[in-house]
């Protein structure tokens, strides 16, 4: 069974002060995660917003174990952590210790503490994988797309009309402090998060997928007051402070997966942003 798996990159948390002072190569080394997807490899990011770790799995050539990296000083990658794990590509298999479990594109596994052993297949699958520090366990549970709560939220005329699958959250999949969903654009519609928002409470993170590999989204960080933009292609992530605004919008239609941890899991704490006052 192969396990090949890269040095665990560490981003330091950052200071809204910073931000000013970034160019566009300082903000894409420090919010952007554009590598995460190599054939027959683990890759896996580590920032210091609320301890959250971001991995991709792409089990090209036959399974792929999920190990640990020195720098978590732990005897398995989940003993004192847990996922929430999306497939992103085509059909594939997620197996924690020994019960195999189905994931079609935009299915969500959650994998509690304590989890010893999390193996990948998949000739088509990609696997994005979201984890954050636990203190409880919770069983692993996997949920299908449109069997956790679904919204429809937005409007054709303002270029967002778009689902909403919540998985991980208070009222669905339990856990320790992640919430996770799913989010998927209607054709026509570009827009994400907008009117924005931040949560002060949560770092929160963005996977974009099903994006045409020719296209790209223009996602918005930073203060409200004093915004950055970063260019972001199909399968890259975005790290957002819990001072950071989060909200993109594409050439084309998209999904992604938005993921929080932090010191709480409600879903509706953030605090808005009124359009007319970004900067």
């Amino acid at each position: 069974m192969n396990s090949p798996q890269k040095a665990l990159q560490v981003r330091h948390a950052t200071h809204p002060d910073q931000v000013p002072g970034f160019d566009t190569a300082a903000l894409r080394r420090t919010y952007l995660v554009d590598d995460l997807f190599t054939r027959d490899t683990i890759t896996a990011v580590l920032t210091h917003h609320d301890r959250i770790v971001l991995a991709g799995a792409l089990p090209v050539s036959g399974p792929l174990t999920l190990g640990t990296w020195p720098e978590l000083r732990s005897e398995f990658f989940l003993e004192r952590r847990e996922a929430g794990i999306v497939n992103v590509g085509g059909p594939g298999t997620v197996t924690v210790d020994g019960t195999k479990f189905e994931l079609v594109t935009g299915a969500c596994l959650y994998a509690g503490r304590g989890a010893r052993e999390v193996v990948f297949e998949g000739t088509d699958a990609a696997f994005y994988l979201f984890s954050a520090v636990a203190h409880t366990d919770f069983p692993t549970t996997l949920v299908q797309p449109g069997e956790g709560n679904r919204l429809e939220l937005g409007d054709q005329q303002t270029a967002n009309r778009r689902t909403i699958d919540q998985y991980i959250h208070a009222d669905g999949v339990k856990s320790c402090q992640i919430v996770l969903g799913v989010t998927t654009l209607h054709a026509g519609s570009t827009w994400n998060t907008m009117p924005a928002h931040t949560h002060d409470r949560r770092t929160e993170c963005y996977l974009y997928f099903g994006l045409p590999e020719s296209d790209r989204i223009v996602h918005l960080l930073g203060e409200p007051e004093e915004t950055r933009h970063l260019i972001v292609a199909d399968r890259q992530a975005v790290i957002s402070p819990s001072w950071s605004l989060h909200s993109g919008v594409g050439t084309a239609a998209y999904s992604f997966v938005w993921a929080m941890a932090g010191e709480n899991q409600a879903f509706t704490d953030m605090d808005g942003v009124d359009v007319k006052d970004l900067r």
